[in-house]
């Protein structure tokens, strides 16, 4: 692939198209939203095709095409070459484009080639077939063409054994999606169906071209060590769609590169894009009485493309064919750099778009179903992912398609790494799973089956020997629906880091005061050394988070005591029934002032205890001014206010919730001790209870409290109170040296965080003096602080 495309994009002869400037470049707007019908069945005239032979090594020499047709002569427009096997998908070269595709089942393989005008119109202008003689070498077919493909998009047609009990689904009058093609366009508008309400009009490939240029102005990766990252779990549409965003291109890459600096306030170095591959919102398109608006899939865990971005994320949509789309990624993650931001991309190799065996077949299915799903004996799919069907990721032409993409992410858009979505899934042993497949020779009581963990599954392996994505993150979510749960055991090759949700299931009961949980508590304070030490990982292998898309926001996790998902319109059926949540004494958003006091203290308790935590912490979008979901923990079918950040509210809580979550950021990477490489020791760490050295693990402790050497900020206390009872502890003695407060969550705004610029700071510390000449602090209940050590001449 080239790895810049030109900014200087070219008008589209199918959509409406008028120059908006954006950012550094232009591109045409559309105006208008393409509307289609998906096509069941095409006719064609009758037609006979010679095609005649060429040398592999003449591969310059057109291909002889004799043409009958009964009717009248049809002069072709593309030159046709035997093409070559490598690489996969569709490749500009030599003048031309070269397509291969991989199906090993199929019988005959047709190549259509259809304008923009012709898919709005569902009808395909030109199909090429594929002699398996001459197009096709092992089980890749393959094909050259030379001609003019302006705005020309491309597709298969593979037929074959339509018998799903073998795992075939064969069916010609499909026109399939090739795994490797760069951009899928159909539907224009996010939400919008296709003609007469059609919600799965016909999709159709970008054909590349070698004129596509990008300037990315000299931008070279960050490389940020790890242990220096605080990542921003976001939604691409979800952050700048309210109105509120103000953005001239709300929903969108570009909106969410208008609003960066908001990410630099907050001190994130690194954001986390949700799905971002193309995916159909409308694939369970109903009508919710509930809220009275349509359900669609707003996440996007349901992959259709894995090369190609969410067309519908872009304000160019379908102009140039996807690549002012494409070039909308790469801007974002350009200026997203030069902000000194890495980017990372969920992935969802578990499972695809197509389901079970009642899915559509758009793309995997009806190129090689067999290859690319995990099959029962008689073709039932198996169903790891909880969606219906389960990639088949250690097979190893899937594995190699997995690698192919993951690099062309990485080299073409300069992305920094990935989250993979229940990734423990890409451990399961394949379809092809034995001893002698992989490793080319039997194994004495090898009794491996498909779906069967592997301590060494080849996916992984590869992946983390890669020249180019050894040197990226690689982020497990270390469970899958079918039951295997690997947090901390996930295969890491010393690479691999895991979405902890231990850390946050121990953090969230011990902040609302549960019993037994002050020893796991500390646990996850020093990068759970429990889950991770004994693997010879780092602290960094951790990624700490309290809240994430799935589940309640941090508003809510201290609002609702259960889970309020009516709005789904699946009668509260849906969603995780266990939060570990506490209300804080009253059951949703109006309450007394009393608890709201208290909901706000236990917010700033939860950011406080992320940010000191060894490891790497993970904030979710909108819980840096206090997002509420009304109480839904599972908000996948909501294109609405519920997802959206809320700009307005961020403004109105700028000067409270919003500030200390800056400041603690802030103080976090001022820290060297907060975000070591290897776990804290006894030489840089000591434990305290009420009084100092002497902490209390008994299963009725509700309090912890530590002290750690750094180099910078000499010696730091902190303390965290989940009693109901308020507590007057005792500090360590430092002769020569005074404690003085920092943060303390029990105080309102702005007293909670004694940052330098605070005009009232030398009074509000001399509040504490009486308890500080004496070496004691008074704790609030539900309350954590922490506390520097300076010397007592020192101002």
């Amino acid at each position: 692939m080239n790895p810049s495309i030109n900014m200087d994009l070219a008008s589209s002869s199918i959509t409406h198209c008028s120059s908006s400037s954006l950012f550094f470049f232009s591109f045409k707007h559309p105006q208008s939203s393409m509307k289609r019908t998906r096509s069941r069945s095409l006719n064609f005239q009758s037609m006979k095709r010679l095609v005649v032979n060429a040398s592999a090594r003449d591969r310059g020499v057109e291909l002889p095409v004799v043409e009958v047709d009964k009717e009248k002569p049809k002069r072709r427009r593309f030159q046709v070459f035997q093409g070559y096997p490598t690489p996969s998908g569709a490749t500009a070269r030599d003048g031309g484009i070269n397509f291969a595709i991989f199906s090993s089942n199929a019988i005959s393989a047709t190549l259509c080639l259809i304008t923009l005008s012709d898919l709005e119109k569902d009808r395909v202008t030109e199909q090429i077939s594929l002699n398996p003689l001459t197009n096709k070498t092992g089980d890749v077919w393959h094909i050259f063409l030379k001609g003019d493909f302006q705005d020309m998009l491309y597709g298969y047609k593979f037929d074959g054994n339509f018998a799903p009990e073998e795992g075939h689904y064969y069916d010609s009058s499909q026109i399939l999606l090739d795994p490797y093609a760069k951009a899928v366009i159909s539907r224009e508008k996010f939400g919008v169906s296709g003609l007469d309400g059609n919600c799965w009009p016909q999709m159709a490939c970008m054909v590349p071209s070698s004129d596509d240029k990008f300037d990315w102005e000299g931008d070279l990766p960050l490389n940020y060590p790890q242990k220096d990252l605080i990542i921003y779990e976001m939604h691409v549409r979800g952050f700048t769609q309210h109105e509120s965003s103000k953005t001239r291109f709300p929903g969108t890459y570009l909106g969410v590169a208008e609003k960066l600096d908001h990410l630099e306030e907050l001190g994130v170095n690194c954001i986390e894009l949700m799905p971002c591959h193309e995916f159909n919102e409308l694939e369970n398109y109903s009508y919710n009485s509930i809220s009275g608006d349509y359900k669609v899939n707003f996440w996007g865990y349901s992959t259709i493309s894995y090369f190609s971005p969410m067309i519908r994320y872009s304000a160019a949509g379908n102009c140039n064919c996807g690549r002012d789309a494409i070039n909308e990624v790469k801007v974002l993650v350009r200026e997203a750099h030069k902000r000194g931001i890495e980017v990372l991309m969920d992935v969802v190799f578990n499972h695809t778009a197509e389901g079970n065996e009642k899915g559509p077949i758009l793309s995997f299915r009806g190129v090689d179903n067999s290859v690319y799903y995990m099959l029962a004996p008689k073709g039932e799919f198996y169903n790891y992912s909880g969606c219906g069907n389960t990639f088949n990721c250690n097979h190893p032409v899937v594995r190699k398609f997995i690698l192919d993409c993951l690099r062309y992410w990485v080299t073409e858009f300069h992305v920094d790494g990935f989250r993979f979505d229940l990734a423990s899934i890409l451990t399961r042993g394949s379809s092809l799973w034995d001893a002698v497949n992989v490793y080319g020779s039997p194994i004495e009581g090898d009794l491996l089956t498909m779906g069967t963990p592997l301590s060494c599954p080849p996916l992984i392996d590869m992946m983390s020997n890669d020249p180019i994505l050894r040197g990226v993150k690689l982020i497990a979510e270390a469970w899958d629906a079918g039951g295997l749960y690997q947090v901390g055991t996930f295969p890491h090759w010393g690479l691999w880091s895991e979405w902890n949700g231990k850390y946050r299931d121990i953090v969230r009961q011990f902040i609302k005061g549960t019993d037994g949980f002050s020893g796991a508590f500390a646990e996850c304070l020093c990068g759970s050394p429990n889950l991770y030490q004994e693997g010879a990982r780092k602290p960094w292998n951790s990624i700490n988070f309290v809240c994430a898309h799935d589940g309640f926001t941090l508003a809510d996790l201290v609002t609702y005591n259960d889970k309020h998902n009516l709005a789904n319109g699946e009668d509260n059926n849906d969603g995780e029934n266990h939060n570990n949540s506490w209300n804080c004494g009253q059951e949703g958003e109006f309450a007394i002032t009393s608890v709201k006091k208290l909901r706000k203290r236990q917010m700033r308790n939860f950011f406080l205890c992320l940010m000191v935590s060894q490891g790497v912490p993970m904030i979710y979008m909108g819980d840096e001014y206090g997002h509420s979901k009304g109480g839904n923990n599972n908000t996948y079918c909501h294109d609405n206010y519920i997802n959206y950040f809320q700009w307005d509210k961020k403004e109105e809580s700028s000067s409270d919730f919003f500030r200390f979550c800056c400041l603690m950021a802030k103080f976090r990477k001022e820290c060297e001790s907060l975000g070591l490489n290897n776990f804290p020791t006894a030489e840089r760490l000591q434990w305290h209870g009420h009084f100092p050295g002497r902490p209390d693990w008994s299963d009725s402790s509700r309090f912890v409290a530590f002290t750690l050497i750094d180099s910078v900020k000499q010696e730091i206390y902190i303390a965290f109170n989940t009693s109901h009872l308020p507590v007057t502890i005792s500090l360590p003695e430092r002769p020569g040296y005074r404690w003085e407060p920092l943060a303390d969550t029990s105080k309102p705004a702005p007293y909670d965080f004694l940052s330098d610029d605070l005009p009232p700071r030398d009074v509000a510390i001399k509040q504490y003096s009486h308890f500080l000449d004496a070496n004691l602090y008074p704790m609030l209940s539900y309350s954590s602080i922490i506390l520097l050590l300076k010397p007592e001449d020192s101002p």
